[in-house]
This record gives structure tokens, C-alpha cells and sequence, in this order.
């Protein structure tokens, strides 16, 4: 049986001035959109670094952004950086599980609580900063993806995120519960191909008990849906959760048949479940913070932060 989730260390929130860093732990990142999104982040006020490989596309691999140790340096060299106040991924893609094998974990724990920023296949790293460094990290946009560089609704949300977390303690639905009800949990999750895709490996968490589950996941058939929440019953893994909050399912085919899915699989929990949160590969994605306390009232279609994100 998995242990309780606990509530995680939250990073101090971010002020004017502060340096940031922009890092690609997974795929390649095109120059002109790793230059729109520093442009917003200097708007906000904050300076922005690029690490040194974040332009770098693999030799054999095109879809990884330079080798396994170059991405996993980057990262490494910015988090341990005492001058760098948060690290911001790029982009998705895949590689992060590459990456997160090659971090000398214990030198990133002593550097302390930073901020850190991703989403998609980064659920690998977001679990591994919760197993690892116990830090609060955000699920939020890319800062040199397309939804990031173009849309205000994502980039006002991350920005009241990191500069004044207090303004945004709750998530609203735009959906309907699935399973009604109200529960209390910690907050883990992201996309659901990753939580699958690491189960077992020394960087995962070992199940969600205790927790809010946020999933959400990007060009995926209904079956292979149904494969991944399937395989998570099967193991055990969601035994114990209390609530599931659903993000967008771009791609997978029409929602009626998604949506019937995620009513098959986890309609049987006996937990509230509701769906349209907005985080995810969606335009305007929202900002979670992963490892904070919150409730969920699927009725009502709220997600409410115990406290702000950071510090």
C-alpha cells in the first residue's frame, strides 16, 4: 500500500527582477519561439537566461533537444545556479525521463527551493522533483510554447502564479462533475501517458492515496485512454485517491467517446470526478501547483488552493 500524500515545500514566489532560467530537458525548441516567450517573460519584468543547449537538436535523435547529458547539465547547472530564482522548461516533446536519470539529485536538493515550470512529458521531472526534492512545482505552459508566446489567458494565469499567488487560489471548471461530490487531497497528476509510462521507475510516485488527481493527455485513441487508466487500476495506483480533476483531451478523438471512457474507468472510484479544468494541451491552459493542499467540488466545478502556490 502506498503511503498518504503530504503536502510539499512550497518555492518562495517570484518578485520583479528576477532571474529566470529557460531550459529543454525533452524536444527541440525553434529560436524564434524560445525569443517570443523571453520577450513576455522580460514584460513581466523578470530576466531571463537561456541555458546553452536549449537550441540543440540530437544528431540521431531529432526528436531530443541535444544529448541526454547536455539537457540534464542544463538543467542540473541552472537549478544549482544561487542567482536563479526559477527554471521554466520550453516545451514538451519527450526526454525528460532521459534527462531526469542523469540529475545528481543531492546537489539539487542542497541548492534549495527554487521554481520550477512545465508541462507534458516534464510529468516525468514534476514527479521527480515531488519524490526527490519534495518541492511544490507548477504544471503550467511552456515558456517558448506556442500557447505561452500567444495567448493572454495562459500567460496572465502563470503570471499571477508566480508574482502574486494569492490572486489565484481558485481554478474554475468549464464542465460538468461526472461523479458529484467534494474532496480534499493533495494535488498530483499531469499527462496521463507519463504517470503510466513511469510507473516503476525510482522517480515516481508510488500511487496517488491521499491525493487530487489532475490528468490530461494529447493525440490519444479512447482505447489506449482506457489502457492507461486501466493499467493504473490494475496496479493499484489509484487505490486511496479522493478526488480526479480532468484537463483537455486534444486530439483523442471525439470527447462524447473520451468522456464515456473516463466514466467507465473512473466512475467506480467512489470519488467526485469533473471534467474541463483548462490545464493541459489546450488553448489558454491553466497554472497547478503540484504538492499543494486543495478541495474539489465537482458540483460546482471548483478547485480550491488550501493556500497560494509559492511563498
Amino acid at each position: 500500500m502506498s503511503e498518504t500524500l503530504r503536502e510539499l515545500r512550497r518555492p518562495p514566489r517570484l518578485a520583479p527582477g528576477a532571474r529566470v532560467a529557460v531550459v529543454a530537458p525533452a524536444g527541440p525548441v525553434p529560436e524564434e519561439r524560445v525569443q517570443a516567450g523571453l520577450d513576455v517573460l522580460r514584460g513581466w519584468d523578470l530576466d531571463p537566461v537561456v541555458a546553452p543547449h536549449v537550441l540543440y537538436r540530437h544528431g540521431q535523435l531529432g526528436y531530443l533537444a541535444g544529448t541526454d547529458a547536455d539537457r540534464a547539465a542544463d538543467l542540473q547547472n541552472a537549478w544549482c545556479d544561487p542567482s536563479v530564482d526559477a527554471v521554466l522548461c520550453a516545451r514538451g516533446g519527450y526526454g525528460a525521463q532521459r534527462t531526469a536519470d542523469l540529475l545528481d539529485w543531492e546537489a539539487m536538493r542542497a541548492a534549495g527551493p527554487k521554481v520550477f515550470v512545465g508541462f507534458s512529458d516534464i510529468t516525468a521531472l514534476h514527479q521527480a522533483f515531488a519524490t526527490r526534492l519534495g518541492l511544490v512545482t507548477l504544471h503550467g505552459p511552456a515558456a517558448a510554447g506556442v500557447d505561452f508566446v500567444k495567448n493572454t489567458r495562459a500567460q496572465e494565469h502563470l503570471r499571477a502564479t508566480l508574482l502574486a499567488p494569492e490572486t489565484v487560489t481558485t481554478i474554475a471548471s468549464r464542465g460538468t462533475a461526472l461523479v458529484p461530490g467534494r474532496a480534499r487531497g493533495v494535488i498530483l497528476g499531469g499527462c496521463l501517458s507519463l504517470l503510466t509510462s513511469d510507473l516503476g521507475t525510482p522517480h515516481a510516485r508510488a500511487g496517488a492515496r491521499g491525493g487530487l488527481l489532475m490528468i490530461e493527455d494529447v493525440g490519444e485513441a479512447p482505447y489506449r485512454i482506457d489502457r492507461m487508466l486501466t493499467q493504473l487500476l490494475r496496479g493499484g495506483w489509484l487505490d486511496g485517491v479522493r478526488g480526479v480533476a480532468l484537463g483537455s483531451w486534444t486530439r483523442c478523438g471525439p470527447y462524447d467517446e473520451v468522456r464515456a471512457v473516463l466514466v467507465d474507468r473512473l466512475g467506480g472510484l467512489g470519488v467526485p470526478v469533473a471534467e474541463e479544468f483548462g490545464f493541459g494541451h489546450c488553448e489558454g491552459a491553466l497554472t497547478l501547483p503540484f504538492g499543494v493542499t486543495a478541495e474539489l467540488d465537482a458540483d460546482a466545478g471548483t478547485l480550491t488552493l488550501a493556500e497560494p502556490a509559492l511563498g
